[in-house]
Order: C-alpha cells, then sequence, then structure tokens
C-alpha cells in the first residue's frame, strides 16, 4: 500500500503541462534524453527537473548509456498509477458512517 506521500509523486508527475508532453513522447518507446530536450524548447537542467519528478512518481524509468540517459514508460508504474486513481476514485460501499449521532 502506498503512503500518501508516494501517491502525491504520482499525481504531481501529471499535474505539469511540460510533462504530459515528455509522457506523450514517451508513448512511441525509449527515447534519449538529447531528444526529448529539443522539441519541448528545454535546457539540460529543465530536462533533469522534469524527468526527476517522473522517475521518482514511477511513471518513468532510466538507463544511463555513456554521457546519455535514455527513458522510457514504466508498465508497472503505469498500472500503479491506474490502480490508485480507481481506489481513490471508487466509493466505499463496505464503510459505515462513523459520526456518533448515526446508526449507520
Amino acid at each position: 500500500m502506498r503512503t500518501y506521500q508516494e501517491s502525491a509523486r504520482v499525481f504531481k508527475a501529471l499535474c505539469d503541462p511540460k510533462r504530459l508532453a515528455i509522457l506523450e513522447q514517451l508513448r512511441s518507446g525509449e527515447k534519449c534524453a538529447c531528444v526529448l530536450q529539443e522539441p519541448m524548447d528545454l535546457t539540460q537542467s529543465g530536462l533533469s527537473y522534469h524527468m526527476k519528478i517522473l522517475c521518482d512518481s514511477g511513471l518513468v524509468v532510466s538507463r544511463q548509456e555513456g554521457k546519455w540517459t535514455h527513458y522510457r514508460l514504466s508498465e508497472t508504474g503505469k498500472d500503479e498509477a491506474v490502480e490508485l486513481l480507481l481506489a481513490l476514485t471508487t466509493p466505499n460501499t463496505e464503510r459505515v458512517c462513523e459520526c456518533p449521532s448515526c446508526d449507520k
């Protein structure tokens, strides 16, 4: 079970337009940082900032090849993010009211 802190990382990763654009680029497969950087008009440090957030969320994984880092979507991270969203947005029908004045 994820902590609230860990769960918030997923939503933080998804709440920025640049990070959404990066995820869209990664849908077609693994990309080198240099390839991601160009169309986004990001500096190397700007891309690194966004990629750290995406990797910390578990949605993206990286690997080093020489001086370049290659990124790809994480199947496990995607599955966990979908499960998290479903869990948080599906009513829990087993719960009863916990207020003292209620008989439910």
